[in-house]
């Protein structure tokens, strides 16, 4: 492979935080630069005379695909490919790369940690605990919060791949039955309950799909209300899945157990979202927090590298235009 390639990675700390190895990367390129932010303004001048940009989530859009006449190779450091214009870079013979199954580990355990969060009312105990309430207790326990045990309870999953197949592993472990729903725009299958035949049997919610036309807001206030009550709803997909007015509506009602999320609609939410009002019960959010273990991270570095080097190579790997 040759080694005389520029390339441009323009957002490096959305991966690496100081405690990532970059060597395999670097190895792959005569030069690699790594910019810590890059806005709309500067993008097309930092990729000027690159063969090779590294992108989390900076778009690049088909002007700025065709000003960058020199990119032959862009390297999506995740899986989600929305912040490129895939088309364009088609149009313009640019190869475009993505990482895949690289979070798997660390989303399958967050998800797990946010629905046993909210069986155990974790979050409540140590509030009680931090305000004072167990030290005035009468008694040697405080247990104002029901706890629900998991064991014998149903989960039920929208998208079985390789991560909604790591978090029913998980689920099982700890005595969960495990039911598949039906994603909407896809083939109906004999081993896939539709949404309304799914709901009313699951004490659990968890999400595993991509959003797309058909996936988005595709739980609503009347999909809530089929839910039982008490029943819990995690997401750790894509902000926009769950109609987020009607989720805060249904916490506040009592309908629902208790929610988790680790992702909203739009990321972050600088202009407020109906999910962060202060007034809403039972409520765990993440800030997109799920995938970031520093070996899942690690595992993006190597996809990154192995990625540039098949396209030096003359072959395809996780191509995905």
């Amino acid at each position: 492979m040759t080694n005389t390639q520029r390339a441009v990675f323009l957002d490096h700390p959305s991966l690496d935080l100081g405690d990532l190895d970059l060597g395999p990367l670097r190895r792959c390129f005569g030069e690699l630069q790594l910019w810590s932010d890059t806005t709309p303004a500067n993008v097309i001048e930092r990729l000027q005379g690159a063969s090779v940009a590294i992108s989390n989530k900076i778009l690049l859009n088909a002007a700025t695909l065709a000003a960058c006449p020199n990119l032959k190779l862009i390297l999506v450091a995740a899986t989600g490919t929305n912040n490129v214009d895939l088309e364009a870079a088609r149009a313009q013979g640019i190869t475009v790369a993505n990482c895949q199954g690289y979070g798997t580990p660390s989303v399958a355990q967050h998800t797990l940690g946010l629905l046993l969060a909210l069986a155990t009312r974790l979050i409540d105990y140590q509030k009680a605990v931090s305000d004072g309430q167990w030290q005035q207790a009468k008694q040697f326990c405080l247990l104002d919060f029901p706890i629900v045990e998991l064991e014998g309870k149903t989960l039920g999953l929208f998208g079985h791949g390789e991560l909604g197949s790591a978090v029913a592993k998980l689920a099982q472990a700890f005595g969960m039955r495990v039911l598949i729903g039906q994603i909407p725009g896809r083939p109906a299958r004999d081993d896939r309950l539709p949404l309304d035949e799914l709901l009313p049997q699951v004490d659990a919610l968890t999400f595993h799909c991509p959003l797309n036309e058909y996936t988005r807001n595709f739980i609503g206030a009347r999909e809530l209300a089929l839910l039982k009550p008490g029943a819990f709803v995690v997401n750790t997909a894509r902000g926009g899945m769950i109609d987020e007015q009607a989720l805060a509506d249904a916490l506040r009602s009592g309908h629902l157990g208790g929610a988790a999320t680790d992702v909203l609609s739009v990321e972050p939410p600088r202009d407020g979202n109906p999910l962060l009002a202060a007034d809403i019960p039972r409520l765990i959010i993440t800030p997109h927090s799920a995938w970031g273990s520093r070996e899942a991270r690690q595992r993006i570095v190597a996809q990154l590298a192995q990625n540039a080097e098949a396209f030096f190579n003359g072959t395809a790997l996780r191509v995905v235009s």
